[in-house]
């Protein structure tokens, strides 16, 4: 997608709008090479999960040759009376002991250093012997060779250190195939510390800052093979301090719970830790360890302090352990129901996501996009973020009140919100300037990155932005009130687009506004150049990064931003559970000034209603010849994938622009949200028309959940007013709605944006909301289709570990609807590629189930919810939350080209070269530093596909607030 312009008498204007926000664990495709004459080499990974009477096998093949693999069938024997079930990513059938799975079509193609996965189901009794033996295509397949086993065994999770005191890293390493152990190294985050060469391995390190660390190790084997540990969080205080773990303590009513408490460094003389309720819920009470003596000898011993709860009454205390000399400790108990057991699980997860040792925020308290930095999904790093994790942060603060009755971290988490991620008037200093009769020109979306730069052309119409006025009638300014939606935390890029700068550059602390996709439906992440917010040509090209994305005569100095309005959505809904739950508390002053607030963000958000240049929606057809807008016939009021305003850096240049956006994504929609700010009275807007706006946009957007209904009960992709993004003729019998044609894969097609399940679990997910708060019948009869459709791919194994749909593809089209008769949709089908136990996934379709089940008393969504969160609890806990290892097969694209016009030369902040030759890696190297980046380079290199095991910001909140519905709902 491309940018519209305007005109000053002396500059021209270019925006920069993304071409495809594409989310977080939407699955990225390999690239392919053409195929060439040599001989076929392969290998094969094979790894179960195994509860005794059955199994599931999980395969990853690997092509290791020159040539590329177009189709293949696997055949692989078992020794036992292994029984096959069922398959997945493949077509799989058994003769006796045999096995042979045929490609799905789809993954036939395995280019050359590629890999694809496939999988399935077995039962059996007796022994389990893993094949040996594997062949593709009849040629004989070699094991991949496995990585080291890595574990960091000290310090421990959550230690406290006092500064300059010995912190003692200790790791154990076991290498795999008959390989050695070469050597071990300890990384404090990206930062080498040290490296021993010999068991037991240790480092003992004292230059250690005041802080949080994440502590890891990295082992390295003969054959060349490394793996790091699982990070440990752990502080670094400026003194002597009381140590308490942990800091989040559930105590059910007329019970008692205990934490531990240490001291971070040894004394020279005898300590007293006491230890007193010091405000919060009087039900709560020391009953044991109120006065605890440690000694120079046993400082480091935990010793326990008891709480005992009232047997009636709910809420928060603090409790502050304290000694002389000593920084204090402080513990928030929380008196729950006797029978709520998911919301202790709630509490204990929130402890770990919010413990700062742990790695989930910034020093600013932003939430990074994970804990891990080396990964690469939407945003390119892990210590990006998005605007998608500071409304998760907001929901899990809102259920944090509910739980707690404590508001204030709620209303702290949109402070951080609009500190970090609203600009400010410094940011978008010349919207004075916007004419909502002429809001932006015109710029076709082209299918290719190589097809870019666009031209600008001020010859097609564009309609009038209709709510600009009232908006600024409203609220008394001229700027916007939304999230910009990526921004890079550590400012590992350089920029140095921190709030209210720009352009400050690389030795800037702090977050910095970023934005990556700008070419179009096909650009992949693996295929962006990223770029500031603000561009004032200090870094790119002559220009800037401008003339990658649009051509032009002439070039401004420019800031622009874009919105993910899923995400101000998301942060609406937070806002509406906690104005309720606070008000069921009698607390809804206290968050009242933040509730004004998400009314303020939701009434901007009606941008992302609007054709992208304002033109009439509905059989829109011709740049030229396709109406422009007089009004609110420009808007579809659905949410869109994005709405971005921009305008000069110079305040004497006097333009600014605004642009709404074509496409509509099934999984952007938020019922929830637009039944709050259509219908709950401290959400309402205060324009003149945004009530009725939202009103509008309830009832449109079930109807196109209702619209885009699969035969089977799934969720389609959605619809654009703009085919191709340059409101191109649609392929002749396009089935439409409203007007607006079918697009099985609206905004972005590597990979195709809707065979993710998570955005159908998201999006159901706010139906269902929707549904348990009103009974809407609509909403209803959408889940009872979608919910017995999702159970019937859903397995739950005897260990309670799971797997779901994952991937999906799509045949046929809707019906064109038709509001008073709708049609049944018999020409539209999806059907599974292959499943997954995703955690965060997992949580967001266990909430769609717990909410359903609540309204509709559906006993079969109950129980799955109850299955879904067991497992996640039972069987995929660590130290710093719930995660499960992945294999990224789609990390082979490091290398992938980016496309840069022949003769364009620029480099990055950071001096990285940019030029017709750049690669993804090339314009990142700060990529080689990373601790995991040996993972990348062996498998670059022809070795297996790497497994990393995540902790994401928005799952492990998802997981949080999963506990946290359930026991509201169905405990």
């Amino acid at each position: 997608m491309h940018p519209p312009r305007r005109r000053s008498a002396v500059r021209r204007l270019w925006t920069a709008v993304v071409a495809a926000l594409a989310l977080p664990l939407t699955m990225l495709s390999a690239g392919s090479t053409p195929a060439q004459a040599a001989a076929l080499q392969c290998s094969v990974d094979y790894k179960t999960n195994d509860w005794g009477s059955g199994f599931t096998a999980d395969l990853t093949i690997t092509n290791r040759g020159t040539d590329v693999i177009d189709g293949w069938t696997l055949t692989y024997g078992y020794a036992g009376n292994q029984k096959l079930s069922n398959g997945w990513n493949g077509t799989w059938s058994q003769s006796g002991q045999s096995i042979t799975v045929k490609d799905a079509g789809y993954n036939g193609r395995i280019a050359a250093g590629a890999a694809v996965t496939t999988g399935a189901q077995f039962t059996y009794s007796g022994s389990n012997a893993a094949p040996t033996n594997f062949a593709i295509n009849g040629t004989s397949c070699t094991g991949a060779h496995q990585p080291p086993i890595t574990v960091l065994t000290s310090p421990a999770a959550g230690a406290v250190y006092s500064q300059g005191d010995a912190v003692p890293l200790a790791a154990t390493a076991a290498a795999a195939d008959n390989a050695s152990i070469s050597k071990v190294e300890f990384y404090d985050n990206t930062t080498l510390l040290g490296t021993d060469t010999t068991a037991p391995y240790s480092l003992s390190v004292s230059s250690l800052t005041v802080g949080s660390h994440s502590l890891l190790a990295k082992a390295y084997d003969s054959l060349g093979a490394s793996a790091e540990s699982t990070p440990v969080g752990i502080t670094v205080a400026s003194g002597p301090a009381v140590v308490a773990s942990p800091t989040q303590l559930p105590v059910q009513q007329g019970k008692t719970a205990t934490y531990d408490v240490k001291l971070s460094t040894q004394p020279s003389a005898n300590v007293t830790v006491t230890t007193a309720r010091t405000s919060g819920n009087s039900g709560l009470s020391v009953t044991g360890g109120a006065s605890l003596t440690f000694t120079p000898s046993n400082w480091n011993t935990a010793q326990k302090v008891t709480i005992t709860a009232a047997t009636s009454g709910t809420g928060s205390a603090t409790f502050e352990s304290t000694a002389t000399g000593h920084a204090k400790a402080s513990v928030t108990a929380t008196q729950i129901a006797a029978t709520k057991a998911y919301d202790a699980r709630f509490l204990e997860l929130y402890g770990k996501i919010t413990n700062p040792a742990n790695g989930y925020f910034s020093p600013e308290g932003i939430p990074y996009h994970s804990v891990e930095t080396l990964i690469v999904e939407a945003p390119d790093h892990g210590h990006e973020t998005t605007s998608e994790a500071y409304s998760y942060l907001l929901w899990l603060q809102a259920m944090y009140g509910k739980v707690t009755g404590d508001w204030s971290k709620f209303n702290g988490a949109w402070e951080i919100m609009e500190k970090y991620m609203i600009p400010t008037h410094a940011d978008q200093p010349t919207n004075s300037f916007y004419n909502a009769s002429k809001p932006a020109t015109y710029a076709p979306e082209l299918d290719t990155p190589n097809e870019y730069p666009a031209k600008l052309d001020a010859s097609a119409s564009v309609g009038s932005d209709p709510i600009a006025g009232e908006l600024k009638s409203a609220y008394g300014t001229d700027d916007v009130y939304g999230m910009h939606w990526l921004q890079d935390v550590d400012n590992t890029y350089g920029y140095g687009n921190s709030p209210g700068k720009c352009e400050a550059g690389p030795t800037d602390t702090g977050p910095s506004y970023i934005n990556t996709f700008q070419r179009g439906a096909q650009e992949s992440v693996w295929e962006t150049v990223p770029q500031p917010t603000c561009d004032a040509f200090k870094y790119g090209g002559k220009n800037g990064y401008l003339d990658l994305f649009t051509g032009d005569a002439s070039y401004a100095k420019q800031w622009k931003f874009t919105n993910a309005p899923d995400a101000d959505a998301r942060a609406v809904q937070a806002a509406y559970w906690a104005d309720k739950w606070a008000d069921e508390q009698g607390k809804g002053g206290d968050i009242s000034a933040t509730v004004a607030k998400a009314a303020k963000m939701g009434d901007y958000l009606r941008y992302a209603m609007y054709d992208k240049y304002f033109k009439k929606v509905g059989n829109c057809v011709g740049a030229s010849s396709c109406p422009a807008g007089t009004g609110k016939d420009a808007s579809h009021y659905l949410l869109s994938w994005y709405y971005a305003w921009g305008g000069a850096t110079d305040t004497s240049a006097g333009w600014a622009w605004r642009i709404g956006s074509s496409h509509a994504h099934g999984g952007y929609q938020n019922p929830m949200a637009a039944y709050a700010l259509a219908n709950y009275a401290d959400l309402k807007p205060k324009s003149a028309t945004g009530q009725a706006d939202w009103a509008k946009s309830l009832e449109r957007q079930v109807e196109f959940y209702r619209w885009l209904q699969s035969s089977e009960g799934a969720i389609a992709g959605g619809a654009t007013n703009s085919w191709a993004g340059r409101y191109a003729t649609p392929p002749a019998g396009r089935s439409t709605f409203y007007g607006m044609y079918y697009d099985q894969q609206p905004v972005y097609h590597d990979p195709p944006s809707n065979q993710w399940f998570g955005f159908q679990a998201w999006s159901m997910e706010r139906v269902a909301e929707y549904y348990q708060q009103t009974g809407n019948a609509a909403a209803k009869a959408v889940l009872d289709k979608w919910v017995d459709w999702a159970l019937s791919h859903t397995t739950i194994n005897p260990d309670g570990t799971f797997r779901f749909p994952s991937t999906l593809q799509w045949s046929g089209q809707p019906d064109t609807w038709n509001a008073s008769s709708p049609g049944a949709n018999n020409g539209l089908h999806v059907t599974v590629a292959d499943y997954t136990n995703d955690v965060g996934v997992a949580a967001a379709y266990a909430k769609t189930l717990t909410y359903y089940a609540d309204r509709s008393g559906d006993t079969a969504a109950a129980s799955t919810a109850k299955a879904l969160l067991d497992g996640l609890w039972d069987n995929h806990q660590d130290a710093l939350g719930i995660a499960v290892p992945e294999t990224r097969a789609d990390y082979n694209r490091f290398d992938d080209a980016i496309y840069v016009p022949s003769g364009w030369t620029g480099t990055m902040p950071n001096g990285d070269a940019i030029n017709s030759s750049s690669t993804f890696d090339s314009i990142r190297s700060f990529y080689e530093d990373d601790p995991a980046w040996s993972k990348i380079e062996a498998y670059l290199a022809g070795g297996a596909a790497p497994s990393f095991t995540y902790h994401r910001f928005w799952a492990q909140a998802d997981i949080a607030l999963a506990m946290g519905s359930y026991a509201e709902l169905l405990e």
